[in-house]
């Protein structure tokens, strides 16, 4: 009787947790269609008698025009996804080793207390708003980049650019990396170092050498999560990236854009050729994010499988 009523709470617990797998996973499908179903209407739609928008314009145009008039050769995204790729490797550069440095140190080397508290800080910077982010790039950024600019003797619009950019997604991506190379550091069996100590290795040897490479694919999935929020951040790159027309952009203190940066400055209407295309800006971005994690997937897959 027992095992029939188990089997039964069983079955139930299946379906439910079905349920709730499927009702998760529909979301993304329906973001999906909703955001095609309006990104491909300018490519398909005679706007104001002027033609439709070139697929292929628009993918490697290097200008973005808004404006009352609609031309169809005003809206092209290619400098906008290189702007935003090259954004966000730069942001992972100073990201990373910061996290996982971060990481090593509340994990290993700490104090109990210490750590406790770090790790605390941590979780709160996570939840601080994307908004907050950007105006501490506009307070305490820009004004340093400005002055390091003329310092330099370069041009620069009140420190708005990319290095600005670079710096915000930055200081946002820490305490993903940290978060979760901690948790993966922490979860390295410590027979491995002691046997590294018990061979002759120093501590410092022991911990860059053995417990960084046995928690390497969970650091490098914090690393994926952390290009992922680099890439679809919009609030925070607005503020401070100056929203350039025209690219691509390498020069660190020059204006620049990226693709969620464009998407928000134009959400200004709610029809129209210029609110449409935005919505072909969130295809693009879409299909940058996928390729972009698949990639680094599969060198996370690669990485993983390297024995030490």
């Amino acid at each position: 009787m027992g095992s029939k009523s188990l089997s039964r709470v069983d079955r139930i617990t299946y379906f439910l947790l079905t349920i709730v797998g499927l009702i998760s996973a529909s979301f993304i499908v329906f973001i999906s269609i909703f955001i095609a179903l309006k990104g491909v209407l300018p490519f398909l739609t005679d706007n104001l008698g002027l033609g439709s928008v070139s697929l292929f314009k628009f993918l490697t145009q290097t200008v973005w025009l808004n404006g009352p008039t609609f031309v169809s050769t005003a809206y092209g995204a290619g400098f906008l996804i290189v702007n935003t790729l090259y954004i966000a490797f730069l942001s992972l550069l100073i990201s990373f080793p910061i996290g996982v440095l971060t990481a090593l140190f509340i994990a290993k080397i700490a104090p109990k207390k210490i750590a406790g508290i770090l790790r605390t800080i941590i979780e709160l910077l996570s939840a601080i708003p994307s908004i907050v982010y950007g105006l501490v790039g506009v307070g305490f950024f820009l004004p340093i980049i400005y002055s390091l600019a003329r310092s330099l003797g370069y041009s620069s619009s009140g420190g708005s650019g990319t290095l600005a950019t670079v710096f915000v997604l930055a200081l946002m991506s820490i305490p993903t990396i940290t978060s979760i190379s901690e948790v993966s550091i922490r979860s390295v069996d410590q027979s491995i170092e002691h046997a590294s100590l018990a061979l002759g290795a120093t501590f410092t040897q022991t911990r860059f050498k053995i417990t960084l490479l046995a928690a390497k694919s969970g650091i490098f999935s914090g690393a994926i999560l952390a290009i992922g929020r680099s890439l679809g951040e919009a609030t925070a790159v607005s503020l401070v990236a100056g929203n350039a027309r025209s690219g691509p952009t390498f020069g660190l203190f020059d204006i620049t854009s990226t693709i969620t940066s464009t998407m928000l400055t134009g959400l200004k209407e709610t029809q129209g050729i210029d609110y449409d295309i935005r919505f072909s800006l969130g295809i693009v971005l879409m299909v940058v994010i996928l390729l972009t994690n698949m990639i680094l997937n599969y060198i996370k897959k690669k990485v993983g499988n390297v024995h030490a």
